[in-house]
């Protein structure tokens, strides 16, 4: 686990589909990843990538995360109630593999429209499900994790530098 002040990047690894952009990211700016997942897959061999394997059960990815997250942490996630618990831990940025931010002011309007999709999805609805993922949701999603580490590495400048 990196110390508290380092930025890191937590992917909440099993289903994302932008790992080869969030390893671009951090190869450029040299920042570390952390990939949590429930089985193990390749990654690339590079210092700054690591695998969290967890066991099989129910939320052990979430709670992992949630457990060696900090305010110097950008969370990568598509699951709606672990970016909830997130911004509840205090977690630098949280953001979806699509490029949208979760925040204390959005969360809950996240949280209704995934309980009413869920409610469709159980009755007699039929949804389609989610769109394919597209260039230019890899574009978005490039733009936003660079926004937000930015914002993390001044904030790291201004915690080590407290008098400028």
């Amino acid at each position: 686990m990196p110390p508290q002040n380092t930025i890191t990047i937590l992917v909440d690894a099993d289903a994302c589909p932008v790992k080869e952009e969030i390893f671009k990211v951090a190869f450029r700016l040299k920042i570390g990843v952390i990939l949590v997942t429930n089985s193990y897959f390749r990654i690339p061999n590079h210092p700054l990538i690591a695998i969290q394997v967890v066991n099989k059960e129910f939320d052990a990815a979430d709670d992992w995360i949630i457990q060696n997250c900090s305010t110097m942490s950008v969370v990568i996630t598509s699951d709606i109630l672990l970016a909830h618990r997130c911004i509840q831990n205090h977690v630098g940025s949280v953001m979806g593999p699509n490029g949208n931010t979760f925040t204390e002011q959005n969360i809950g309007n996240s949280i209704a429209i995934r309980a009413i999709m869920a409610d469709l999805r159980a009755g007699i609805e039929n949804t389609k499900g989610q769109t394919p993922f597209s260039k230019k949701d890899r574009e978005k999603f490039l733009n936003t994790l660079d926004l937000e580490l930015t914002k993390l590495k001044r904030l790291a400048i201004k915690v080590d530098n407290p008098g400028k």
